[in-house]
């Protein structure tokens, strides 16, 4: 029997890991079910922090111009971006006893800017203290897959975005550093690999979903 309550649940992984795909699936099953839910990503997720998320990108995209942000202002927007997102839909939701399944979090942030970019984590730490109070996932699904799997994923997308730029040995490192993460809290994290992203796959993520919504 399900009781009413609020559960903050993240997906993470390298782009073309598929987890925007299966955070979607995982929403569409839960609201077939009648149980109240949301459905967000970051960088965005409000109209504010969707402003920030362009200003990002647009940078990004330009980066052969002379001016170009530092990694540090490139972080600060995400974290500015993750500040909009939390005031304005993240905790008023949870406050409603609703689910919330983010597209990324905080252990992006982290794989990406401190393990990838080399950004100070104690910097980053700083800014999570003050704007994430108490605020953390209850269940974090980590999306691995093989690299080159990943590679044909992004390739064949009509639009690309920030994420779709980087190097094959960036992503490399990047999903090592999600494992990484994933191993320190066993609780918390759960490891898929999506490398085939087959129903078998949805239905391991549900079942892993649902065990947390029985507690």
């Amino acid at each position: 029997m399900y009781k009413k309550k609020s559960l903050f649940v993240t997906f993470e992984g390298i782009e073309g890991s598929g987890k925007s795909y299966q955070s979607k699936k995982l929403f569409k099953k839960i609201k077939s079910k009648k149980i109240p839910a949301i459905l967000t990503r970051e960088p965005g997720g409000t109209k504010g922090a969707e402003k920030i998320r362009k200003i990002i990108l647009d940078d990004y995209f330009h980066k052969n111009l002379k001016i170009k942000f530092d990694k540090y202002t490139d972080t600060l927007l995400y974290l500015a971006a993750r500040n909009e997102h939390l005031k304005e839909k993240i905790i008023p939701a949870l406050k409603k006893k609703k689910i919330v399944i983010c597209d990324r979090f905080t252990d992006s942030t982290t794989a990406y800017q401190v393990f990838g970019k080399k950004v100070n984590k104690s910097f980053v730490d700083s800014v999570h203290k003050s704007i994430l109070g108490k605020i953390k996932p209850d269940l974090t699904f980590v999306l691995k897959v093989k690299i080159s799997k990943a590679m044909q994923r992004i390739k064949n997308r009509k639009k690309l975005n920030r994420y779709d730029k980087f190097t094959k040995s960036f992503y490399i490192n990047v999903q090592k550093a999600f494992i990484k993460i994933a191993k320190t809290n066993k609780k918390r994290y759960f490891i898929v690999d999506n490398s085939n992203e087959t129903k078998e796959t949805e239905q391991v993520i549900l079942k892993r979903f649902y065990k947390l919504l029985a507690k």
